[in-house]
C-alpha cells in the first residue's frame, strides 16, 4: 500500500466488499454510465450546487460507487472525503442605518450596501473627493490637500472624460480600487453617489466572490446627491453584511497498483443548483441538473475507474480518482486538493480532466485542451480509438480543473465535447445525453493511457499562453455561448442567452462572428480582445457570418 495508512483503516471506511475486477462489455459499460447520469441529473439532487444537501447526496453516491469499485480511501483521515471552505452567498443583517445630515434614507430605496463593503458602524462628516482618482501619471490627484483620517469620502462613480472604453482613466474606474485608496487614506466609510446620466449605477448585487474592504461602503440612489453631498455633513453609517462559510468535499479514491508514480483522473460533480451566479437561465429559478455538465464526466471518470482496475496493460501506474466539489465556484476543489494534496504531488505523472463530455456530436469531434503542457501529448493523434476528431488546444489555463494541476507544474489535459444551447441552464438533461459517444471517449482514454502506461513519468512543460496578464479583461457580455469545437475563422456563436445584447440584436446559434467594433475576429482569442474595448452602455457593429453572407447588426451592452 502507498505511504503509510494502515490497511485495516482503509478497509473499515467500505460499506461493500468489491467484486472481482473484470473490464465491462460495451453494453454493460454504457448502461452502468446511464445509471450513474440519471441518478446525478435528477430533480432529487436539486442540481448539485457546492456545499448543500443536493451535493452531499451526489457525494454519497459516488463514495458508494468508489467503494464497490474497490477504490482505496484518499480523502481526509482514511475517508473518501476531503473537506474544503468557502464563502457562501452573502446577506445583509438586521442592522443597516444610512443617514447624512437630518435625512433618514431607507436601505434599498434610497441606497445599498455595495458587494466589498466591509461592517462597521460609523460617526464621520462627509469628505467630498471628486472622482476618488489618484493618477498622478496623468496629472490628477482627487485626494489631495483632503485629510481623509476619521472621515465619509464622497465619491462620484464617473470620471473626468465618463465611462467609455476610451477614456484616459479606464485603468482608475473601478470603484472596489477607489474606495480602497480612500480607506487606505484613513477614510472611516465611503460612499459613492452618481451624478453623471451617462453612467450607470454600481451593481446592487451581494456576490461571494468580492473581498470585502475594511470599512464600510453604499451607494446613495438617485439625485439627492446635489443637496445632501456637502463637505462637513454629518454621517451616521452602519452596514452589516452576513458572509457565511460553507463547506463543500472532493471524494478521492486510489487504485494501488504498486507503482512509484500516480495518474490523476478527476471529473467535478458540483453544478449550479436552482442557478447561481453562473446561470445563463433567464426567468424564475429552476433546477440546473447539469447532466452533461458534469454528470457526463463523472459518469466516464467512474468507469475508467472500474475499467482500468482490471486491464494488466494499464497497471504501469497507480491511479487517483478525484470527484471535485466548487468547479462552477471558480475551481475550488482542484485548488485546494493541490494546496493540500493526499498523495505528494512529486509523486504525480499526469492529469486527464473530464468536464462535459456527454454532448458528442455527428462529427465526432472532440477537443483535447492542455496538449502544450507535455512532449508525450504528441502521441495523441497515434491513438486509434473511437474514430474521433479531434481539435487540440494548446494552453495549460483553462475554465476546468487541469488548470489548478498545470499551474502545479503538472502535465494535464482536459476532454470536452463542446458547448451546447443548454449549457448552464436548466435545459441540459439526462434525456440529451449521447451515451454511444462517452463510451467512445472512454475506450480513446482507456487507449491513451495505455499506450502511456511504459513510458515512465511524463515531462512537464510551461505552454506559451500561461501568463494570465495577457488575457483580455472585459466588464461586458454579448450574451453568447461559445463553440468551442469551432476551428475556422472567427467565433460561431452555439447559443444566444434570452435579454442580453445579442438577442436583442437579432443574432443566432450558427452566426460566425468576424468583427465587432474596430477590431476584426479571426479567433476565440481575437474575440476577446474585441469584446475587451467595451463598457456597459457602449454600442457597437457586430458582423457576422450567416449562412455563408455577412450580415451586420448593432448591439448595446
Amino acid at each position: 500500500m502507498r505511504h503509510s495508512r494502515p490497511l485495516v483503516l482503509a478497509l473499515l471506511s467500505i460499506s461493500a466488499a468489491p467484486l472481482p475486477a473484470q473490464l465491462l462489455g460495451d453494453q454493460e459499460a454504457r448502461d452502468q454510465m446511464k445509471y450513474d447520469v440519471q441518478y446525478l441529473a435528477s430533480d432529487l439532487l436539486e442540481g448539485r450546487e457546492a456545499g448543500t444537501r443536493g451535493e452531499r447526496m451526489a457525494g454519497d453516491y459516488i463514495v458508494q460507487k468508489m467503494a464497490s469499485i474497490g477504490l482505496m480511501p484518499y480523502g481526509d483521515s482514511a475517508t473518501y472525503r476531503q473537506a474544503f471552505t468557502f464563502a457562501g452567498q452573502p446577506v445583509l443583517g438586521d442592522k443597516q442605518v444610512f443617514q447624512l445630515g437630518r435625512e433618514r434614507l431607507e436601505v434599498g430605496e434610497q441606497y445599498f450596501p455595495l458587494s466589498f463593503s466591509g461592517n462597521g458602524a460609523v460617526l464621520a462628516t462627509v469628505a467630498r473627493c471628486g472622482y476618488g482618482i489618484q493618477a498622478p501619471e496623468l496629472g490628477r490627484d482627487d485626494f489631495a490637500d483632503i485629510d481623509l483620517k476619521g472621515k465619509c469620502a464622497a465619491i462620484a462613480v464617473g470620471s473626468p472624460d465618463g465611462i467609455h472604453p476610451h477614456s484616459k482613466f479606464v485603468a482608475y474606474h473601478d470603484l472596489r480600487a477607489r474606495a480602497a485608496r480612500a480607506a487606505e487614506l484613513g477614510a472611516a466609510c465611503v460612499f459613492f453617489y452618481n451624478d453623471d446620466k451617462a453612467v450607470d449605477d454600481p451593481d446592487p448585487t451581494l456576490r461571494a466572490k468580492a473581498a470585502a474592504l475594511s470599512v464600510p461602503v453604499v451607494f446613495l440612489k438617485g439625485d439627492r446627491h446635489a443637496e445632501l453631498v456637502r463637505d462637513g455633513n454629518p454621517v451616521s453609517l452602519t452596514v452589516t453584511i452576513d458572509r457565511p462559510v460553507s463547506t463543500a468535499h472532493n471524494v478521492v479514491g486510489l487504485l494501488d497498483n504498486g507503482r512509484p508514480n500516480v495518474v490523476v483522473i478527476g471529473a467535478h460533480y458540483d453544478h449550479l443548483g436552482f442557478g447561481d451566479e453562473g446561470s445563463l437561465h433567464r426567468g424564475e429559478p429552476a433546477i440546473h441538473n447539469g447532466a452533461d455538465d458534469n454528470a457526463s464526466g463523472v459518469a466516464v471518470m467512474l468507469q475508467l475507474a472500474r475499467d482500468l482496475s482490471a486491464m494488466d496493460e494499464a497497471k504501469g501506474n497507480d491511479y487517483l480518482f478525484i470527484a471535485f466539489s466548487g468547479e462552477e465556484k471558480g475551481l475550488f476543489g482542484s485548488n485546494h486538493w493541490t494546496k493540500h494534496p493526499t498523495v505528494p504531488l512529486a509523486e504525480l505523472n499526469y492529469m486527464i480532466n473530464l468536464d462535459m463530455v456527454g454532448r458528442l456530436d455527428a462529427d465526432s469531434s472532440i477537443g483535447i485542451n492542455g496538449v502544450g503542457t507535455s512532449p508525450a501529448w504528441a502521441e495523441l493523434p497515434r491513438v486509434q480509438a473511437g474514430a474521433l476528431h479531434i481539435k487540440t488546444t494548446t494552453s495549460g489555463i483553462g475554465p476546468s480543473d487541469h488548470t489548478s494541476f498545470y499551474l502545479h507544474d503538472i502535465p494535464a489535459i482536459h476532454f470536452f465535447t463542446g458547448t451546447h444551447s443548454d449549457y448552464h441552464k436548466p435545459g441540459d438533461d439526462e434525456d440529451k445525453i449521447n451515451y454511444d459517444g462517452m463510451l467512445r471517449v472512454t475506450r480513446y482514454i482507456e487507449s491513451l493511457i495505455t499506450t502511456l502506461n511504459d513510458d515512465g513519468k511524463l515531462v512537464f512543460t510551461k505552454t506559451q499562453d500561461a501568463d494570465s496578464a495577457s488575457t483580455p479583461r472585459f466588464k461586458v457580455t454579448l450574451g453568447v455561448v461559445p463553440d468551442y469545437m469551432y476551428d475556422g475563422k472567427g467565433m460561431r456563436i452555439d447559443g444566444v442567452s434570452e435579454g442580453k445584447p445579442a438577442a436583442a440584436a437579432g443574432l443566432k446559434a450558427g452566426d460566425v462572428v468576424v468583427r465587432l467594433g474596430a477590431l476584426e475576429v479571426a479567433d476565440m482569442m481575437g474575440y476577446m480582445k474585441a469584446l475587451g474595448q467595451f463598457s456597459k452602455g457602449d454600442t457597437a457593429k457586430v458582423v457576422v457570418l450567416r449562412e455563408g453572407r455577412e450580415v451586420e447588426a448593432e448591439v448595446t451592452f
